[in-house]
């Protein structure tokens, strides 16, 4: 927009005008425009020009039209100069004025009197203004545009009858570029700054370009206009049409004595359908289905397909939310702490979810997967946070689906077709955000049905599940304020796909004093009441609860842990029976807990109590938790045959073949004969034998036992080890190492040795844990070998220094005796 101002000296053509501001009006130089003036400053501006100044007034439009007191640089720099053609008071106070426009003008703010507000009797808003004189331009171009301006006019005047015809003549008979313009002006229907920005081009032939390209526009738009009120016209008068039939109908069923009316019922589901919060796309073809309906026969076989499937859409919520204010994060904390002892982390991230809601009007609700042991809390956990943010919690059971019908529902062409599990929830709880809980997602399968857990990555997909399309609805439904909580025993059983879509959080086992806290405050008094019991009625040590966890359970969780409470729950509840008295206190102590529970079902402390060759402890991970694993290495006189049992898996017995290979690979080092392989037989078993094993994490544990048993030194009784190991003798990292200290620590272990990539996860380890143990990363074999075996490495891996094997052997054997002693 062009700038315009004084140089602070009064030019030969200034003048003083009285002056008045426009709202949303533009006046233009040789136009006439009718106005109602209200404002008080604005009457008194009109009647001095009207008095005293030959009936002229200088026109300024605001530049913002809400302003009742505009100052100066709420009014724009260039106005009009305008003649009051002529004037008539309403009886409501204000006026009616038809101005002429004379020539642009530019007023001078530092000159000029803006009042607005106590108006004495001889005052009134002035300006010095500038008058812009035009030149008339005559070129071929201008004559050009002229003639196209002409040919677009009687274009304009047949589409927009509003414009008078005469005034059409009027225009198409001017041959001055700049005149053309500003008369073209007021009939178009443009923003009050677009035809400021008009009035400021001094340039005729630039002025008239832009009027041309208005006019233009304008045209067409009045077109679709026309053809777009021409169909709502023909539709209005369809649906007349319709309703007076429809009318009809109703009086002949009526006369006729039929109670239901197909039409009433299908004009009851459309009102249903105009009130559903969804999208018009959807809306609109759901109608198509009730006009299919409304040609139906209430008892044909179609008719009840396509109510049904109106029925399904008419009852989901849709857009309907509940509780999507601001949480109370203090009351959430207590919540959760209320409802689950320990698991920090889960608490955590749920708390941090929350906040950002209320920070934020809209936030895609998180996919979070729980995964750990059976009986560690993930289920309850979901139910804790549905609890805590106020919302509906629906659980579905994953475990062995293998229909994608399950989640994406089935087409409508088949018999008894409905939808998904996900769309079917939210008919139950009626709103639009519940919490749903998608429970051993990794017990999914596939077969010609479909893959269920591909049907799942558009539903955990943030990116995606904003258009949700269920089979059997066919329309676009939006999932992304669900807050999504996958639960899974190990990650193994789910697709990397699937994974990539989720938050993986790991709930470990519990330990030992966690489990005690658990069944004081959580477990013991919810099976006290569940047994009609009161908290009087029986006194658990803490002593007693500590020998239940060891000697009568052996899990990662605690569901056996409250079966066990339970038992003791009603062998009170029969000893308060049989002596009738209600106020009876059992005491139930470390010595009494035989009686009650019988024999004790576990050891406590799974370690040899003596050193012995050929026998390491590992640690494995098990979806119960982390269990102690003894490998045993056997030698006999042979031809080289290795025999691996214990019902282990692919991977373990690849364990066992790389840890012979190494073996092989430094047998120079350890003082054994190259062919030493060709002339014993090796057992490697790993009791229980019926139970299968198998993992990534047993190489050094297989390769320390047959060393052992190789060169007849015990590895240490109060050790244990995890990890993998490469043909180089590398020890690679390994995954639940948490619960693998668990594990040692309950069989009363003193020294692990871990891989050293591992050491980064000792930071989730709880410090009691690690108080009691000693913890080892290593890197190497040579490192395992050195910390396990009884005489420490330095007397087993002898450091080359040229000499022939057969010396190192010879070495070797004079600094194994002792050992052997």
């Amino acid at each position: 927009m062009p700038t315009f101002g004084f140089d602070g000296k009064k030019s030969p053509e200034s003048m003083n005008l009285p002056m008045m501001s426009l709202r949303e009006v533009v006046m233009f130089p040789r136009s006439i425009v009718p106005l109602f003036v209200g404002r008080e400053a604005s009457i008194k501006a009109i009647e001095t020009a009207v008095a005293d100044y030959g009936k002229q007034i200088f026109l300024v439009t605001q530049k913002s039209p809400e302003k009742e007191h505009p100052e100066a640089d709420d009014l724009y720099e260039m106005g009009t100069v305008s003649k009051i053609l002529q004037m008539l008071r309403l009886p409501d106070g204000t006026i009616k004025v038809l101005f002429e426009g004379v020539s642009r003008a530019l007023w001078d703010p530092k000159e000029s009197k803006l009042i607005y507000e106590d108006i004495a009797e001889d005052e009134y808003p002035q300006a010095t203004v500038t008058m812009l004189p035009e030149e008339e331009v005559e070129n071929p171009e201008a004559m050009a545009l002229i003639r196209a301006v002409h040919e677009s006019l009687d274009e304009f005047g047949k589409v927009n009858k509003k414009v008078a015809p005469e005034a059409i003549l009027a225009m198409s008979t001017l041959k001055d570029a700049g005149q053309l313009a500003d008369q073209v002006m007021p009939h178009l229907k443009i923003d009050f700054a677009r035809k400021q920005e008009i009035l400021e081009e001094m340039d005729a032939i630039k002025r008239l370009e832009r009027v041309y390209e208005l006019l233009l526009g304008e045209i067409e738009i009045v077109s679709i206009e026309k053809r777009v009120k021409g169909r709502v016209k023909d539709q209005m008068e369809k649906n007349q049409r319709e309703y007076y039939l429809n009318e009809q109908v109703k009086a002949i069923n009526k006369e006729m004595g039929r109670e239901d009316d197909p039409l009433a019922e299908a004009q009851e589901l459309e009102d249903q359908l105009d009130a559903k919060p969804m999208s018009e796309e959807n809306r609109e073809r759901v109608r198509k289905e009730l006009k299919k309906l409304r040609s139906m026969q209430p008892s044909s076989a179609e008719y009840t397909v396509v109510r049904n499937y109106i029925d399904w859409v008419l009852d989901l919520p849709w857009d309907q939310v509940k509780n999507d204010g601001d949480v109370d994060i203090k009351q959430a904390r207590e919540i959760l702490d209320q409802d689950h002892f320990g698991l920090e982390k889960p608490k955590e991230r749920i708390l941090e979810y929350l906040a950002v809601q209320t920070l934020v009007e809209s936030m895609k609700g998180p996919i979070l997967c729980f995964v750990g042991p059976p009986g560690v809390g993930k289920t309850s956990i979901a139910k804790s946070i549905a609890r805590s943010m106020d919302r509906e919690f629906i659980r579905l059971s994953l475990g062995g689906v293998r229909d994608e019908a399950e989640i994406r529902g089935h087409r409508r062409t088949y018999v008894g077709a409905m939808p998904g599990k996900i769309i079917q929830s939210f008919k139950r709880v009626k709103n639009n955000n519940p919490v749903i809980c998608l429970d051993e997602v990794d017990k999914m399968s596939a077969d010609f049905r479909g893959d269920p857990s591909a049907a799942l990555l558009e539903v955990l997909d943030p990116e995606q599940n904003y258009a949700f399309n269920d089979h059997y609805l066919d329309l676009d439904y939006d999932l992304s304020k669900v807050f999504f909580i996958t639960t899974a025993n190990q990650l193994e059983g789910i697709p990397l796909p699937l994974q990539d879509r989720m938050e993986i959080i790991r709930l470990p086992g519990y330990l030992e004093t966690e489990k005690v806290e658990i069944a004081k405050g959580f477990l013991l008094p919810k099976q006290i009441e569940q047994h009609g019991l009161k908290p009087e009625n029986i006194q658990l040590s803490d002593n007693a609860l500590l020998d239940i966890v060891r000697y009568y359970t052996r899990e990662a969780g605690v569901r056996n842990l409250e079966r066990e409470v339970a038992s003791i729950c009603r062998k009170s509840a029969m000893k308060i029976v049989e002596e009738q008295d209600r106020d009876k206190t059992v005491h139930v102590t470390k010595q009494s807990l035989e009686k009650m529970l019988g024999v004790q079902k576990f050891t406590y402390g799974e370690r040899e109590q003596e050193a012995q060759v050929g026998v390491c402890n590992g640690l494995a991970w098990t979806q119960l938790g982390g269990e102690m694993l003894l490998v045993e290495v056997a030698l006999m006189p042979g031809k080289g045959k290795v025999e691996i049992t214990g019902k282990l898996g692919d991977v373990m017995q690849e364990s066992a073949r790389a840890a012979i290979s190494y073996i092989r690979s430094r047998s120079d080092l350890l003082g054994l004969k190259p062919d030493f392989n060709t002339k014993v037989d090796i057992h490697i078993h790993v009791p229980d034998g019926a139970t299968p094993k198998d993992g990534p994490s047993a190489g050094i544990t297989l390769t320390t036992a047959l060393i052992s048993a190789l060169l007849n030194i015990p590895v240490r009784h109060d050790l244990a080890m995890t990890g993998e190991i490469t043909l180089r003798g590398r020890v690679l990292a390994i995954g639940g190492l948490r619960e693998k200290l668990l594990a040692a620590h309950r069989g009363l272990i003193k020294t692990v040795l871990i891989p050293a990539d591992n050491e980064k996860n000792l930071k989730d380890v709880p410090k009691d844990i690690l108080k009691e143990l000693e913890v080892i990363p290593v890197k190497t074999m040579d490192e395992v070998v050195d910390k396990a075996l009884e005489n420490g490495g330095e007397a087993v891996l002898i450091p080359q220094h040229g000499e022939p094997p057969l010396a190192n052997e010879l070495l070797k054997e004079e600094q194994r005796k002792p050992a052997r002693q």
